[in-house]
């Protein structure tokens, strides 16, 4: 069997979720682990740092290096490698695990945001390409592996978000024409993408319980990469790698394993697959007729919303969030003033003047957002949620959100 005993693993962005994984699957083999990510103090609503990780993949059987790399940066990228190098004699293989998302349309990507996206997904692996090339030439079997989809040109993935799209696609890009660049210095380059939803620890965070149910665990997404980095570097390069079909292919029949929840069959389907368009446009279509069957109690239901909402406002709650939103509810506008003297909600235009963020939703999400069963998040990466204007502006509502859910109102 083929194992991964003695190479050394340069894993980009594996504080945590699917990178972590990866690297605690190869550490079973007593690989060699570079941690490079930016996480070094634990943060408040995500666990993990480089050293955190770094612990349980030596409990794991591997030896680690954590370092603090932020893929964009040039000098942090090369003092990383040069230690891994000095440290472990040699890199064997590189995965391109980083990367930076904003699923909003064009006019609501703010251009900070999108230049993180370009910088991370894009520029930090062409950066960390480039700069492994020259120690994987001296491997036996280098590979470079991107966490990066299929390419395709299906306008489906696009029209919601072509800011991440295109960012993500570079990775898939790079993988391409590297495959090709590399190919005589038998260096191989692959992607691979998961069909379904994982389950990460930000994920969580962002989504919640509901949608985690219906994800499978990191754990299908390291085995498949630990599938393609076994193999021969010569004989399998220029893949666009899709988990599931691989492992299946690999023998694997047992996807149950892997579930969060054993026996779930309506898992939430991944962007990027074609052959994943039917279904996500079948549940779109079930999504809208459901909503317009019960659109005859839902204004009454909103305008109890915002009663409830003002309800709440107070000199302290006014003084955390100091905003004023609007709310384009399928064409009825609303709007909440937490900003202007003792706060406000009320139809129509805010009477202090413009919104500085506007959300536009259905009401029966809406509804639902309000009631502590759809977090913001998820909704707009879920493309439930459009949002106009500041985002950290929107970000706010969710101490409102939180304080209504303990009100139970």
């Amino acid at each position: 069997m083929p194992s991964l005993a003695g190479k050394t693993i340069f894993i980009t962005g594996a504080s945590r979720g699917i990178g972590k994984q990866i690297a605690l699957r190869c550490a079973k083999d007593k690989a060699n682990i570079v941690v490079a990510a930016k996480t070094t103090e634990p943060h408040p609503k995500l666990p993990g740092t480089i050293y955190t990780a770094a612990e349980e993949i030596e409990k794991a059987g591997g030896k680690c290096l954590p370092c603090v790399v932020d893929v964009r940066d040039e000098e942090q990228v090369i003092k990383a490698f040069e230690q891994a190098a000095q440290k472990f004699g040699g890199i064997d293989i590189l995965i391109n695990n980083a990367s930076a998302i904003s699923l909003t349309d064009t006019t609501s990507t703010p251009m900070k945001r999108y230049d993180l996206m370009h910088s991370v997904n894009a520029r930090g692996t062409f950066l960390c390409s480039k700069v492994a090339i020259p120690y994987l030439k001296k491997s036996s079997n280098p590979h470079i592996l991107m966490n990066s989809p299929p390419l395709s040109l299906n306008p489906f993935w696009f029209k919601r978000h072509v800011a991440y799209t295109v960012a993500k696609y570079n990775m898939s890009l790079y993988a391409l024409g590297l495959a090709a660049e590399l190919r005589e210095f038998g260096i191989a380059v692959n992607t691979i993408w998961p069909k379904t939803a994982i389950d990460t620890d930000a994920i969580n965070l962002i989504a919640g319980e509901d949608y985690r149910k219906k994800c499978r665990r990191p754990e299908i997404m390291a085995d498949a990469a630990y599938a393609i980095i076994t193999q021969d570097s010569r004989a399998c390069t220029g893949n666009f790698f899709v988990d599931e079909v691989l492992l299946r292919q690999q023998g694997v029949t047992d996807f149950d394993q892997y579930s969060v929840v054993s026996g779930t069959t309506d898992f939430m389907l991944d962007f990027f697959l074609d052959e994943n368009i039917p279904q996500l446009q079948q549940k779109k279509s079930l999504q809208s007729k459901q909503k317009s069957e019960t659109t005859t109690s839902e204004s009454s239901n909103v305008e109890q919303v915002f009663n409830n909402i003002k309800t709440l406002l107070s000199p302290e709650l006014l003084k955390k969030i100091n905003s004023v939103y609007a709310f384009d509810l399928q064409g009825d506008l609303w709007y909440l003033d937490m900003k202007n003297d003792n706060g406000s909600v009320g139809q129509g235009e805010p009477p202090s003047g413009k919104a500085q963020c506007t959300f536009k939703m259905s009401k029966a999400d809406f509804q639902s957002m309000f009631a502590g069963k759809l977090k913001p998040t998820a909704a707009f990466m879920g493309g439930k949620l459009k949002i106009q204007g500041d985002l950290q502006t929107a970000l706010k509502l969710e101490k409102l959100l939180n304080q209504m859910v303990k009100s139970k109102l």
